[in-house]
């Protein structure tokens, strides 16, 4: 796979995308149409055992999700991704497990329904990449706010069309982002609709190739 070119690469509802990035190149996520959730992925460049870790960059930043200015890490403690700027009401969640076949299965959709973890493994198989397990992703524009009982509410999305969160990349990385599939929790109002993954002009150089 080779460093995606500057410019905006389309996520079509329900299904995902990736791009390679060059450490020091800021990556934007938008909404294009307003109230989708986007679960995003990200990978050290060719190497697909280590990945951005919600849980542990929680801990890195004691928060429940980063601020301006801080870092997202991986599983191995290491910052991958940098909050960069954010032109959304703010609302975004790190608790959430993606969307996967049995989410659907116990929600009581049967059939093939799309999900975000499929979205994953599909568009690391299209770069001849696997990995064991699906990593929680962040997932931007998601509203799940921790009531006082310490239960989640499930609310939809508040990102207006055009919205959109920007990452610097730390190191070289592969990031993945899934438009949400999800149309029986409310959390993209029964409609997914999609995203857009903007690489912006900027410094970086991939250091290393990735055979497909």
């Amino acid at each position: 796979m080779e460093l995606t070119s500057p410019g905006r690469v389309v996520v079509p509802a329900r299904e995902g995308r990736a791009v390679a990035v060059a450490a020091g190149r800021q990556v934007r996520v938008a909404d294009l149409d307003g109230g989708q959730v986007g679960d995003l992925f990200a990978f050290p460049f060719g190497d697909v055992t280590e990945h951005l870790s919600a849980s542990h960059t929680r801990s890195h930043t004691s928060r429940l999700f980063p601020a301006l200015g801080e870092s997202f890490v991986t599983n191995r403690r290491r910052p991958i991704l940098t909050l960069v700027a954010d032109t959304s009401p703010g609302a975004h969640d790190m608790l959430i497990a993606a969307c996967d076949p049995e989410r659907y299965a116990g929600l009581g959709v049967g059939g093939d329904h799309p999900s975000c973890a499929e979205n994953l493994r599909r568009c690391l198989a299209g770069l001849g990449l696997a990995v064991p397990y699906v990593p929680q992703p962040v997932n931007v524009f998601m509203r799940i706010p921790v009531e006082e009982s310490g239960r989640l509410a499930w609310l939809p999305a508040t990102s207006r069309p055009g919205d959109a969160v920007t990452f610097e990349a730390v190191m070289d990385c592969l990031i993945v982002v899934s438009a949400c599939p999800q149309d029986v929790v409310g959390i993209n109002g029964h409609l997914p609709t999609p995203l857009a993954i903007d690489v912006l002009p900027g410094r970086g150089h991939l250091n290393e190739g990735l055979d497909k």
